[in-house]
């Protein structure tokens, strides 16, 4: 996992560092030049400019032009200034890339980059971008690289960042990041959260029950129970409240369950998780029903969609809190506002963790990139996936997803992370458009294969 700290917090972790400031920005001009050299495919005849402020960017971006003179680049060092046109081009020669070294985390007014036809590459993150929120403040140069120290800030992965960070790459100078609680995932992370299936195994090891579904939205209780199929539960029961009929995989057992969600404890029992809500509809006696059962069932569970509506018409906190195992709460922006009474702020890990503090149950708000948050205030980020997730019923397949992982023995904080990484993945197999939600399980098991986890199972 890559450690993501705010601004605030980088200062501190600089602050601290054992080694003069000098070394530091030794080590950081160091590597932006050999990044320079990575982008331009070589050194020596390459024109650059570096735009560089008076702060620490300025002189990571100095070192760096000093180090690339050194290796036959051609550099033009130029003074920062708040707003700017477009570079000066009288007497020079034409130029291969911009560095943009001007102002970093702690630019506190707009900056508008100097406008330039080549590629860009970033200092620790654009300049005017804020580097907790991702929001700009000015016009920022959009860059082909960034090259941050240390950690990972979240402005690079929220709001404009993504988009003007480009590839971003996170260069080691020799600062203690270890104190970060909160982290990117990666595709190496994903088979250490997911318990394999053990060699033994057999169905009723690994059950899970899907209560969701309705006349209106029958298709969202399928797309979640073949999800934890291929997932890997060992077996998916279906039960949709009012007695309509899914067509999930035919694997997957339907059995019948009333409106207000009345469940058989010793039944519940033979189950090691649950997944409730995607599509129950607005039905009081069902809300009801919903509210009740996170209350009272003593198993790994995720609430989502309609669930999340059912319980934001009662007291979150009282009825996740009191749980001996944390509930997964999965809301997209409209149901964590109706959750917590607000929508996400710009600082969205900081929204999301409060969130699940209150409620003593993991949240994994859904977006671009997906924050995953443990009662304890750790936070997970996904970021991987595109906008073909943005999709009628592929939150259905996620919370199939993470049912499944809870089923397996997955602690809720991993099997929520986990389940976020992987459902980005899925959209990266499929065709650039036209995608459906149905298409997601096509290719999960083929996913799971790639990232390690075994979804049949050996252990």
């Amino acid at each position: 996992m890559i450690p993501v700290l705010t601004p605030v917090e980088m200062a501190a972790v600089d602050e601290a560092a054992p080694e003069p400031f000098e070394v530091l920005v030794e080590r950081a001009g160091s590597a932006v030049a050999r990044s320079v050299i990575d982008l331009l495919g070589g050194a020596y005849g390459r024109r650059v400019v570096v735009v560089a402020g008076r702060g620490s960017n300025g002189a990571d971006g100095r070192v760096a032009a000093a180090r690339l003179e050194r290796r036959g680049v051609r550099t033009i060092v130029l003074d920062a200034a708040p707003s700017a046109g477009s570079l000066p081009t009288v007497g020079m020669p034409p130029i291969d890339l911009v560095v943009d070294a001007a102002y970093g985390t702690g630019l506190g007014r707009p900056y508008v980059a100097p406008t330039s036809c080549v590629p860009v590459l970033a200092v620790d993150l654009p300049s005017g971008l804020d580097g907790l929120t991702g929001e700009v403040c000015g016009r920022p140069s959009v860059a082909a690289r960034t090259v941050t120290f240390g950690a990972l800030k979240p402005g690079l992965l929220f709001a404009d960042g993504p988009a003007l960070a480009g590839r971003v790459e996170v260069a080691g100078i020799g600062l203690d990041v270890s104190g970060a609680t909160v982290h990117l995932l990666a595709d190496s992370d994903i088979s250490d959260l997911v318990p394999a299936r053990r060699v033994d195994a057999h169905k009723w090891r690994g059950a899970c029950w899907v209560v969701a579904g309705s006349a209106a939205m029958p298709g969202a209780a399928a797309l979640a129970a073949e999800a934890a199929l291929r997932a890997g539960a060992g077996y998916v029961r279906l039960s949709i409240p009012d007695s309509s009929t899914a067509h999930p995989a035919a694997e997957v057992v339907q059995s019948p369950i009333s409106p207000d969600l009345t469940l058989d404890s010793i039944d519940v029992g033979r189950f090691a998780a649950m997944v409730v809500g995607p599509g129950l509809g607005g039905d009081e006696s069902t809300a009801a029903g919903v509210r009740r059962l996170v209350a009272g069932v003593d198993r790994p569970l995720v609430v989502d969609g309609d669930g999340l509506t059912a319980l934001a018409a009662g007291d979150v906190a009282g009825i996740c809190g009191g749980r001996s195992v944390p509930v997964v709460l999965t809301p997209h922006d409209g149901e964590f506002e109706r959750l917590a009474g607000a929508p996400p702020g710009a600082d969205r890990i900081a929204s999301v963790r409060s969130l699940a503090g209150r409620c003593r149950a993991v949240v994994l708000c859904k977006g671009p990139t997906t924050v995953v948050a443990s009662p304890d205030g750790r936070v997970r980020l996904a970021a991987a996936g595109d906008q073909r997730l943005a999709t009628a019923g592929t939150g259905d397949v996620l919370a199939g997803i993470i049912g499944a992982f809870l089923a397996r023995g997955a602690d809720p904080f991993d099997a929520a992370s986990a389940a976020a990484h992987v459902h980005g993945r899925l959209s990266e197999r499929l065709a650039p458009t036209g995608v459906v939600a149905g298409d997601l399980s096509s290719v999960l098991v083929d996913v799971l294969v790639d990232l390690g986890v075994d979804a049949g199972g050996l252990a």
